[in-house]
């Protein structure tokens, strides 16, 4: 329920960049707004912005200026840490132009390029890094050989790993094949070890490039490797309303396993 105390929500929209005052009233009017899934229509509603959730047509609103949201392409040979022991290039050279002390949300492995979500939210951080919510991700991988019907089907039927059966959502072929090799987009979700490696491995297209394009409702787009930006409020909202839903963000557990190391 709407708090007795706290800002009036119209005035939290507003610093929240959603409409002027003005607006945000109507749209608290028109009961478009919710908070804590709740819909409110009374102007003077009061909110506390680091306690409730509010949502504007359903799309979750960050309330939290201090939060920042980061899409990274990240290039091959960077480790997803912040600090490695070892001295291999890491994370800070792309979050040092940014006050906030940002942390990756999942790991991608040294060999793989692509999308990689940094912020300083930590809830958001572990909802979606947490392999029980399953965020779905979609690969491009360049692999040996020519990739056939067969394989595809065997990707989504579901195979035996060394740590157990996996399936992928998608698996479909790219383009047509090339020089004795195919391009291959796999989506799926699950948190295992470079799982997208050994899944094409295991049908016979051990991979020679990976790229993670998409991660959740993410899309890496035309962001150049070794490039960041700070997410749009519309990509913001989905990722939020996301991690908001029951069940984790697929709707549905995943399979057991670690941080994704793909």
């Amino acid at each position: 329920m709407p708090r007795d105390d706290g800002e009036r929500l119209q005035k939290v929209l507003a610093a929240a960049g959603v409409a002027s005052r003005r607006v945000s009233e109507q749209l608290i009017a028109a009961g478009r707004v919710s908070v804590n899934g709740q819909v409110v229509t009374e102007l003077g509603s009061r909110v506390d912005p680091l306690r409730d959730k509010v949502a504007v047509d359903g799309s979750a609103v960050q309330l939290d200026p201090a939060k920042r949201y980061v899409m990274l392409n990240k290039p091959t040979g960077v480790v997803s840490t912040m600090l490695d022991e070892k001295g291999r290039p890491d994370l800070r050279d792309f979050t040092a132009g940014y006050p906030e002390r940002l942390f990756n949300v999942g790991r991608l492995d040294s060999d793989t390029s692509g999308l990689l979500l940094l912020t300083n939210d930590g809830e958001l951080a572990h909802v979606l890094a947490h392999p029980s919510f399953g965020v779905t991700k979609s690969y491009i991988a360049t692999v040996d050989g020519i990739v056939h019907p067969h394989a595809l089907r065997r990707l989504e039927a579901g195979i035996e790993l060394d740590d157990g059966p996996i399936a992928a959502d998608r698996a479909r072929l790219v383009g047509e094949p090339s020089r004795g090799r195919s391009i291959v987009e796999l989506t799926l979700h699950s948190g295992r070890n470079r799982v997208v490696r050994r899944m094409l491995a295991a049908v016979g297209h051990p991979v020679q490039e990976l790229v993670r394009r998409q991660f959740g409702p993410l899309h890496l787009g035309t962001l150049g490797v070794g490039r960041a930006r700070e997410l749009t409020r519309d990509e913001l909202g989905m990722l939020l309303t996301l991690s908001r839903e029951p069940g984790g963000p697929a709707g549905r557990p995943a399979e057991s396993g670690s941080e994704d190391v793909d």
